[in-house]
């Protein structure tokens, strides 16, 4: 049994390709298979065109969450109501091809748990590229790690890691970032990335930027321990200042002069106090959500097939 999970958001044109690509995939694996396609309140008629594609087919199902909350919030709801033995994750724009489905899985019978798609070629924008780039070196400073800015969503998962993956509810989530988290047994497999045919990616520059601080500050505390050492070395920078204006005016009779200096040195303290004050806030407003405990996804409507068993709403 093989689960696929997509969360789809401004892609509708996509799904009806989408759907017999991964249909004649999947069916050439042999065995059973569902196709869970979740809908993240997309701006288009994205979930009429799910309903019709379940009416027609089966093993093709729906979720259609309240708003939009995200992909990898999507992401997860789908794998909260999978039930394959074996799980892919992949995005809904046909930049992951289906066809390589069977790569991901003849790699995973050699042993694996979980099995990444390693894009080598990139067909998305340069500015895309390089924040992604930047995102992973950022990130992997911060939090000490190694991050290859090639691998996003698309894998095949064992239902061990996903349920090990659905005890996992903090809002701050990234996917591919939780399953390396877990530790499993883990290999790549190069895949091809095709270019977006329709629509274009929800990822603006202010939405990149927010979900990499997001998820900076979920990892790792470093951000913190930076501002401390920043603090001690502006400290023991103005001690020595001091400490020389002192012998220049005691010693050498030398008179201590220059407001300009002085407010210019203020503001440039200020600006850090509210720059450390700030980074504080963040992990405060973190633990603020955390403590909520809302949910991670509120769902309006399901296509028939579910099992009520693996429906963890």
């Amino acid at each position: 049994m093989i689960s696929v999970v997509i969360p789809v958001y401004g892609c509708e044109a996509c799904l009806d390709e989408l759907s017999i690509r991964l249909k004649s995939t999947l069916e050439e694996l042999g065995g059973d298979y569902e196709i869970i396609m979740v809908n993240d309140c997309s701006p288009d008629d994205a979930w009429t065109k799910i309903k019709a594609l379940s009416e027609s087919d089966k093993k093709i199902k729906g979720i259609d969450l309240s708003r939009n909350f995200g992909q990898h919030h999507a992401i997860t709801a789908g794998l909260d109501h999978s039930s394959g033995d074996w799980v892919v994750v992949m995005d809904c724009d046909l930049q992951d091809r289906p066809e390589n489905i069977r790569d991901l899985y003849e790699k995973v019978n050699e042993g694996y748990e979980v099995v990444f798609g390693k894009r080598i070629e990139r067909k998305d924008g340069f500015l895309k590229r390089l924040s992604s780039k930047m995102f992973y070196k950022v990130y992997d400073y911060l939090t000490d790690q190694s991050s290859d800015h090639t691998i996003a969503n698309f894998s095949i998962c064992s239902k061990n890691v996903v349920n090990s993956f659905r005890k996992m509810r903090e809002q701050n989530r990234l996917f591919p970032l939780f399953i390396k988290w877990m530790g499993f047994k883990t290999a790549t497999v190069t895949v091809n990335h095709s270019s977006r045919k329709n629509g274009k990616s929800s990822y603006n520059l202010m939405k990149l930027i927010t979900l990499a601080t997001d998820v900076i500050i979920s990892q790792s505390n470093k951000p913190l321990r930076l501002s401390i050492q920043l603090g001690f070395l502006i400290s023991l920078g103005s001690f020595i200042y001091g400490l020389f204006l002192f012998i220049r005016y005691f010693f050498l009779s030398v008179p201590v002069q220059g407001w300009t200096s002085v407010m210019v040195s203020l503001y440039f303290i200020g600006g850090l106090i509210f720059f450390n004050f700030g980074i504080l806030g963040l992990y405060l407003g973190k633990v603020f959500n955390e403590t909520k405990g809302r949910p991670l996804y509120l769902i309006q409507d399901k296509t028939d097939g579910f099992d009520i068993e693996n429906d963890r709403r």
